[in-house]
């Protein structure tokens, strides 16, 4: 069993390897199931020059928005930065590249990444902004745009449970990017709430199999929610 044993004691352990200029791709959607101490970690770390692969950008003070505050960002490829006030700053003032990319291939340039497909093509952004310098081509009258896969030097992913093989399952709306995230990563790293024995989990309900997790650590996390939003009796 310890061949396959997935789990690591500390975060040190769990992000080690990072360096300068990598890529690193990160589950979650707004602050729906985001690896916030894996974060946590790479700030720790002040690895800079980092191209980040993730639907958005945190906020201020939490999630990826800590690693814009002393600049570890280079580049941010994403869907959407609207609830960040660095970021736009940083934006506007040429010190961060973004590369806005439509949610829908976005979530398929990382699952073709992670089954190895290199480009695939798309009718999302076909006339826009978006297809500037890329290939398009006609299917059954109709343009695409060529786009490429995206495969990270690290995927950073948070799950709710997970076995020490690293089978992991996520809950509800956790869901979103992470079983794309885990599977596009040169290195996998998991982040769970609960960890339990191997053959404890029903095969069933497994959403990303352990052949794609290479560490696996056990958190505690805030589970921060954007906006909270009240209907008056």
């Amino acid at each position: 069993m310890a061949g396959f044993d997935k789990v690591v004691s500390s975060y040190e352990e769990a992000m080690a390897g990072l360096e300068d200029g990598m890529t690193v791709i990160a589950g979650g959607f707004g602050l729906c199931g985001i690896p916030e101490n894996l974060i946590s970690e790479i700030k720790k770390r002040q690895t800079k020059n980092l191209t980040i692969v993730s639907n958005n950008c945190g906020v201020d003070g939490f999630g990826l928005g800590i690693l814009l505050e002393d600049r570890q960002v280079s580049k941010m490829v994403s869907s959407y930065v609207g609830e960040n006030a660095l970021f736009e700053k940083q934006l506007l003032n040429g010190e961060l590249e973004v590369e806005l990319t439509p949610q829908g291939t976005l979530a398929e340039k990382m699952r073709a990444g992670g089954a190895g497909i290199p480009a695939f093509y798309t009718a999302t952004g076909v006339g826009t902004p978006v297809a500037e310098g890329k290939e398009v081509r006609e299917f059954d009258g109709r343009e695409y745009l060529l786009e490429e896969s995206i495969r990270g030097d690290f995927a950073i992913v948070k799950g709710w449970k997970a076995d020490r093989y690293g089978n992991v399952i996520y809950r509800h709306t956790a869901q979103n990017f992470n079983p794309l995230a885990a599977t596009a990563g040169k290195i996998t790293v998991v982040e769970v709430e609960e960890l339990v024995e191997v053959g404890e989990l029903d095969p069933a309900h497994i959403h990303t199999p352990g052949i794609y997790v290479d560490r696996l650590i056990v958190g505690q996390f805030e589970k921060r929610i954007e906006k909270r939003t009240l209907t008056e009796s």
